[in-house]
């Protein structure tokens, strides 16, 4: 798995050849899971069926029972996971916001991920 390195701006790096790069490591696939969720469905132009559900799935009211399982279902859809060893999740009311975090064991080795969206 090839995948091109994030800046701290979130912006592809360019410049420095194959270290912009992430290539066969349990980081490549964790920036590959953080990418999927963080695009929003039907945000990308060439496939209107691709991204996360927040909206329906997993922000507002009524969505305790679908939310993880959400998130969960577009983590194992990364290219490159093999596997989540355990997932975690809370939701700050003041803030609304949903923190999650996932060991996983990637085709490459384990990783941690965890992401705000």
């Amino acid at each position: 798995m090839r995948y091109r390195k994030l800046d701290a701006n979130g912006d592809y790096s360019f410049g420095h050849q194959q270290a912009d790069f992430l290539i066969d490591t349990p980081e490549a696939v964790a920036q590959a899971v953080d990418t999927r969720l963080t695009l929003d469905a039907g945000e990308w132009f060439l496939d209107q069926t691709e991204g996360m559900p927040w909206l329906p799935d997993v922000l507002g009211e009524r969505t305790v029972a679908t939310r993880d399982s959400a998130v969960q279902k577009r983590i194992l859809g990364t290219q490159g996971m093999v596997q989540i060893d355990s997932y975690d999740s809370s939701v700050d009311p003041d803030t609304r916001k949903l923190t999650a975090t996932a060991e996983v064991t990637t085709a490459y080795g384990t990783t941690t991920i965890t992401g705000t969206p």
